[in-house]
């Protein structure tokens, strides 16, 4: 084989430039932005170990209040206590920092609640997600709000009609 076939076999074999994201990657990147997925989260994640929860000072208060049943998501991998927002943002960071999942793994149900693990795990990133969490509150209003106009039915248009109607009722000669 002389270079020249080499040559030409290979540059037809041409891969896709890594460094372009694709649209399912532009995609992903957009939603973890949403969700408070960052770097810089999973990065405090890795700082993480069962002592941290094990030894996290916070009140019991709530688990009289605690119905298994509202609380129990069909999949099981996280619970239906947590607002939309916090169950894909859940979702999200387990599938992306492994370390999380191996200590939620080894804390649920052994030594921790679902209900407690979540409840600590979002104080421990508040300082981290907290504006993400605000931003999809009010992402939600505005969509809320949204819909609620669109279903209004527009009553200046109707009163207008009628006020017209009247109106030519009262000048119109009436006929003997």
């Amino acid at each position: 084989m002389d270079f020249t076939s080499w040559f030409r076999r290979s540059s037809g074999k041409i891969p896709k430039n890594q460094n372009q994201p694709t649209k399912s990657n532009q995609l992903q990147e957009y939603e973890e932005e949403l969700l408070g997925v960052t770097d810089q989260l999973l990065d405090h994640l890795k700082t993480f170990t069962l002592d941290t929860f094990k030894n996290f000072p916070f009140k019991d208060d709530d688990e009289a209040a605690y119905d298994v049943e509202a609380a129990t998501n069909s999949s099981g991998n996280v619970r239906k206590d947590l607002s939309e927002w916090q169950e894909r943002h859940a979702f999200l960071v387990l599938s992306k920092s492994k370390e999380l999942s191996h200590l939620r793994f080894r804390l649920c149900p052994a030594h921790l609640k679902e209900q407690q693990f979540w409840r600590i795990y979002f104080m421990l990133v508040h300082d981290y997600v907290a504006e993400y969490e605000i931003r999809a509150i009010q992402r939600a209003k505005i969509k809320s709000m949204a819909m609620e106009n669109e279903e209004k039915p527009n009553a200046s248009v109707y009163e207008v009609e009628m006020a017209e109607t009247k109106q030519a009722a009262v000048l119109s000669p009436s006929t003997p």
